[in-house]
């Protein structure tokens, strides 16, 4: 392997000139927001509500094979909706400039384990603020994958491809674990017994009765007869949106090309140099607008992770100006189509599942991409 840096042709006065072009770009979208947009929001949530109610209305058949069929397929669709156009983006504060108490940051609470004020904590402040900075950044590798080739092999990181194929299947869960940071706060007693620690803990656990009540109980229940089919339908819409968001997150952090980042390189950043991290930390999925829609807009990370809080759709037209500026200022802009960036990212885990196969060149202080020598 080797390491290069793919912005070493950049001058520091490039950088923040970059980083003023893309302040005007956001700039001319939050002074454009309006009734288009808030129609936008209002018209996905009512399609996603009528969706599941027609879903679980169907799934009260769900003894008849075509009704579970239907009943499950509309189910799945409307949780990835909620979890992805819907919930991740509201709990940005993609919307609040609406100031609709209904559709708003601080009011929100989505179809997950996870408790919207501990995700937006963990992902809003953390996550988007060091992006793809190794120990800094619970969303890369979750906590429990080697990411890079300077990180130590273990033995233990054989077992990766199995670990996140199980994040995959049980997503919501995962995400909720590392809101707590379990891995550091179970490592010692004294963090154990933190009181913030533990008030979180029981807020997860909370949110996890109500999820599974009204996943598992009341609404198989509801269907009477057809409790257990009910059941078996839920469990499946969870498993694929769960298995859908993880492989949209993964397309957006962990392709080959993706950059990564150490702590020392983001001391002392501008925000030309912030911009810069963005546009090198991730990875867009080429695709229809249905495609768009579904992945929460989030095929557009690249510009996501540039202007987190702007309406998502409003990314496509974003993205003709960002990939414009990679022109620009000759950088790559990682694209592709889902399998290519699934079977990436995939290829990335195994490789990195095992040793280096010999010694890699240090990367610049400032950030490192990772390419196949």
């Amino acid at each position: 392997m080797t390491a290069i840096d793919p912005t070493a042709h950049l001058t520091d006065e490039q950088i923040e000139d970059l980083g003023r072009e893309l302040d005007a770009i956001r700039d001319e979208v939050i002074a454009s927001r309006g009734e288009k947009d808030a129609a936008y929001i209002r018209k996905v949530i009512s399609v996603q509500r009528k969706l599941e109610l027609t879903s679980r209305g169907i799934l009260l058949f769900s003894l008849f094979p075509p009704a579970w069929l239907i009943g499950t397929a509309g189910l799945s669709v409307a949780k990835i909706l909620e979890n992805m156009e819907i919930g991740h983006n509201v709990l940005h504060g993609q919307w609040d400039w609406m100031r609709d108490p209904k559709i708003h940051s601080t009011t929100w609470e989505w179809d997950h384990v996870s408790p919207a004020d501990q995700w937006k904590h963990s992902h809003n402040e953390l996550h988007h603020t060091y992006t793809n900075v190794i120990g800094k950044d619970n969303d890369l590798g979750y906590g429990i994958m080697r990411v890079d080739e300077d990180q130590r092999w273990h033995p233990m990181h054989l077992g990766q491809p199995l670990w996140n194929f199980i994040n995959a299947c049980f997503f919501e869960y995962g995400i909720a674990a590392y809101d707590l940071e379990l891995g550091k706060n179970l490592r010692t007693k004294k963090r154990r017994k933190d009181p913030e620690f533990r008030a979180r803990a029981r807020a997860v656990g909370r949110k996890i009765r109500r999820q599974v009540l009204k996943d598992y109980v009341v609404h198989p229940l509801l269907s009477g007869p057809s409790f257990l089919t009910t059941l078996a339908a839920t469990f499946t819409a969870n498993l694929v949106r769960n298995l859908w968001s993880h492989s949209v997150i993964m397309c957006g952090h962990f392709p080959e090309g993706v950059a990564v980042f150490e702590r020392r390189s983001i001391k002392g950043e501008t925000r030309g140099q912030w911009y810069l991290r963005q546009m090198m930390g991730s990875a867009n999925i080429s695709g229809s607008k249905v495609m768009h829609i579904m992945t929460g807009n989030l095929s557009h990370q690249i510009e996501h992770h540039l202007f987190p809080d702007l309406p998502s759709n409003r990314y496509a037209e974003v993205a003709v100006k960002v990939k414009a500026l990679f022109e620009k200022y000759e950088l790559e802009y990682v694209s592709g189509s889902l399998p290519k960036q699934v079977f990436s990212a995939w290829h990335k885990v195994f490789r990195l599942s095992l040793p280096n196969r010999k010694p890699k060149v240090k990367a610049p202080a400032r950030e490192k991409e990772l390419v196949a020598a």
